[in-house]
């Protein structure tokens, strides 16, 4: 049976009392120990609520900005509903009144506000030598680990963005122009350091019951993959080679078994949102998350919305008898296979579920029926969040490895990846031997999108390789440009600043 997560329960409990108590009421008091400790743990718990909600990780919004607009992906459901979505994200037909991105850009913002309001509490709490407790200084790691989490999000969505890394009391505080792109990388890698220099947090948490938390190794990876944004190989290449050296993550996990019940919490987890049902509260929000509901098989049976399908492209991509097509694709029908496996009733041969609706619906998200059973419940809201995993810490590695000419290094980390792919059976996924940098190169760049197929963020690898319109238009993605790795800054937004926000250029 699945971990209960008791720190996403203490989360409930403080999102009610917070309720009764002001930002600047509690900023405005002097520490009160052991409760004022628990009053900053209770806001940490909350962050981690906010991170695995609909509009950052776990909904239509994250998944139209991360995955839709690649040629892997698209927007699924049905013609009529969110057309509106499918002309945005999947023909480029961008507009500043979209609500998705609202959304997306809301919360964000809501997240780093917590995180400021947070500092400011674990800096109020030092004793007069200026220590804290090993308790707060974990605590101080985690928000700016989520701080540079959600920067990351919105320099790679919308370039500049207004960087506000201070408590806002009142509206006005925060309306500040933009900063430039690189203000804001300079921001993340400040707040990652930070907290790799200070050591503030642990390669592992001592208790099962802080299975979700923030460590070490994630710093390291998201610190990994900021740096892979900006193709700054020598960096990248350090961050993930400290991640590998940890040795406390492995490639063990079968690749079909990753996205199942039984592989959350794998030692393939680097970083992986904790959620959580009970049989009491199947369908709840505030433990669980939306991430198979929103993503799951539309129609009979009837597992969810039928969002963020695969596409056809996709599906002709693998090689032949790679096994992580299966994995992924859900799916066409194969001899002797169960509806354990499966979704009844399907065509015969590689053919969509529906064409009318896309691709393939993503198996990532497939909600076993067994636990549906269990919760009597086929939302999925007790399905976890993979946002980084070791493979691809290992692909990062492979990647820099190679562009810093590294050629022994990248092709043994790409061949550890096609190892545990092949599943033990040789004659399937030959193992890559080219030793010409640009051979590799593709190699490299072929392996990521499949092994992290439907996962964030095959779009932003496209933007940062420079093959965003040539990949994009083979696929019949035509309206792509080079503008539009960005999208508008919300209308809203802007007309609340007064004028002290522009829109993004080409978007006015």
């Amino acid at each position: 049976m699945k971990h209960i997560k008791i720190y996403l329960t203490v989360c409930l409990t403080a999102l009610i009392a917070w309720g009764t108590v002001s930002c600047d009421d509690t900023l405005d008091k002097k520490p009160l120990g052991q409760h004022y400790e628990a009053t900053i743990t209770s806001r940490v718990n909350k962050i981690y609520g906010l991170t695995r909600s609909y509009n950052i990780t776990a909904g239509i919004p994250a998944f139209l900005i991360h995955m839709v607009r690649s040629e892997d992906s698209e927007k699924g459901s049905d013609v009529t509903d969110g057309a509106d979505q499918y002309a945005f994200f999947d023909e480029f037909a961008y507009h500043a009144n979209n609500g998705s991105v609202k959304a997306y850009w809301n919360h964000n913002y809501q997240i780093i506000k917590e995180v400021n309001d947070v500092i400011a509490l674990v800096e109020a709490s030092r004793d007069a030598e200026g220590n804290l407790t090993e308790e707060n200084a974990r605590r101080l790691g985690e928000v700016y680990f989520f701080r540079a989490f959600c920067y990351f999000n919105l320099v790679r969505a919308f370039g500049e963005v207004p960087k506000i890394d201070f408590p806002v009391a009142i509206l006005e505080d925060g309306n500040i122009p933009k900063s430039s792109v690189e203000d804001i990388y300079a921001l993340i890698d400040s707040d990652l350091a930070y907290i790799v220099d200070n050591e503030l947090l642990p390669i592992k948490w001592p208790q099962s019951t802080d299975l979700g938390r923030i460590t070490y190794g994630a710093t390291k990876a998201l610190q990994a993959r900021t740096f892979m944004q900006r193709n700054e190989w020598r960096k990248m290449y350090d961050a993930a080679q400290e991640v590998i050296n940890l040795g406390i993550y492995d490639l063990k996990t079968p690749y079909n078994k990753i996205f199942t019940e039984e592989g959350e919490f794998s030692s393939e987890s680097v970083f992986e949102l904790a959620c959580m049902s009970t049989p009491s509260r199947p369908s709840d929000n505030a433990i669980g998350s939306q991430f198979c509901e929103v993503q799951g098989v539309r129609g009979t049976p009837n597992l969810g919305w039928g969002w963020h399908m695969a596409t056809k492209e996709l599906g002709k991509a693998y090689e032949a008898g790679d096994p992580r097509k299966d994995a992924t694709l859900l799916y066409f029908i194969r001899p002797n296979v169960t509806d354990q496996d499966t979704i009844p009733n399907a065509p015969d041969g590689e053919i969509p579920v529906s064409t009318a609706m896309g691709g393939y619906f993503n198996k990532k998200a497939y909600v076993s029926p067994s636990e549906r059973s269990r919760y009597t419940s086929n939302s999925g809201k007790w399905v976890n969040i993979r946002l980084i995993r070791y493979a691809d810490v290992v692909l990062m590695a492979a990647e820099a490895a190679n562009e810093l000419g590294q050629t022994d290094q990248a092709l043994d980390y790409l061949e550890q990846i096609r190892e545990r792919a092949r599943g033990g059976n040789e004659s399937i996924l030959p193992k890559v031997t080219t030793r010409d940098q640009v051979e590799l190169r593709k190699k490299i760049h072929f392996e990521r999108r499949i092994e992290l197929a439907l996962e964030p963020d095959r779009f932003y690898d496209l933007v940062r390789w420079n093959e965003a319109e040539e990949v994009l238009h083979a696929a019949g993605k035509t309206k792509y440009q080079a503008r539009h790795k960005y999208i508008p800054i919300p209308q809203d937004i802007i007309d609340q600043s007064g004028g002290v926000l522009v829109q993004n250029p080409d978007f006015n």
